[in-house]
């Protein structure tokens, strides 16, 4: 696959729809509508951040991933990180998240948690890129199938070495580019 250039960028409510597709197509048990509408307007710990970007073969750009994540006082808890799934394996996931823990340790976060599914050894290990190790096992956890979640945290909040991604660079106004 090609890596194709995108810019991340603070999520807006009239791209509540465009996130809605992109959760409904990456989870078993997507959020509702209400529940992202929420995140994006009514929590006061929620940052919502969407990569936009033009898939193989388009010329118009789209929304080709995002992430919701909460910083509550020194904790930065990722919530849901999707990426299109033709989008894949180009970076976008892990400068979505990076964006999360740079945002995080300038709100003065010290810790990072998450959730991930058992069988998500692709997620898993882009965590674990990311410095996040695992700490224990929510059993049945999640719906659709029923699985154990795995938690894992990154303590202090620091982005490994090994995740910085030549090709990812902040671009000033709050944004991420990739090339």
């Amino acid at each position: 696959m090609t890596e194709a250039p995108f810019r991340i960028v603070p999520a807006t409510a009239d791209m509540l729809t465009d996130i809605m597709q992109l959760e409904e197509a990456c989870f078993s048990a997507p959020w509702t509508r209400k529940m992202m509408e929420a995140e994006l307007t009514g929590n006061q710990f929620a940052h919502v951040r969407v990569a936009v970007g033009c898939e193989e073969g388009k010329t118009a750009e789209s929304l080709i991933g995002y992430h919701c994540f909460w910083i509550v006082f020194e904790e930065l808890r990722l919530m849901n990180l999707a990426v299109r799934p033709s989008m894949r394996r180009g970076g976008i996931g892990q400068a979505l998240a990076l964006e999360a823990v740079r945002i995080g340790v300038g709100l003065a976060a010290s810790r990072a948690v998450l959730e991930v599914r058992a069988s998500n050894e692709a997620a898993q290990g882009l965590y674990r890129k990311l410095g996040f190790v695992p700490i224990s096992t929510r059993r049945q956890y999640y719906t659709n199938p029923i699985e154990d979640a795995v938690i894992m945290e990154l303590v202090p909040l620091v982005v490994s070495v090994n995740a910085q991604a030549s090709r990812v660079f902040p671009t000033g106004g709050g944004s991420v580019s990739a090339h």
